[in-house]
């Protein structure tokens, strides 16, 4: 077991322990994947916040509408981010291994 790699992807950044190994091609991708899901769920999650302040800003009290239009609009971004964690996940386990 490869603990240093392993520390490398699950505590610094998914994809560094394969770096650190000599996986290049697999870090790469690894950490290409990582900060793509995590940009496009920061990109949804702040279209949704900009809605929310233009409603708050329109004078719209109705919070059921603004919690359903919420949770409408946030189904992306918790696939993005679930597909974030198990890479992750896959990343800190696959730096593990020798």
């Amino acid at each position: 077991m490869n603990f240093k790699a392993l520390l490398l992807s699950a505590l610094v950044l998914p994809g560094l322990g394969q770096l650190y190994k000599g996986e290049k091609l697999k870090g790469i991708i690894i950490i290409s994947l990582v900060n793509v899901f995590l940009l496009a769920a920061l990109f949804i999650v702040l279209q949704s916040a900009g809605q929310l302040i233009a409603s708050k800003a329109a004078g719209v009290t109705d919070i059921d509408a603004i919690l359903d239009t919420l949770k409408t609009k946030s189904s992306p971004a918790r696939w993005l981010l679930s597909a974030f964690f198990c890479l992750w996940i896959f990343g800190a386990v696959d730096a593990a291994k020798k």
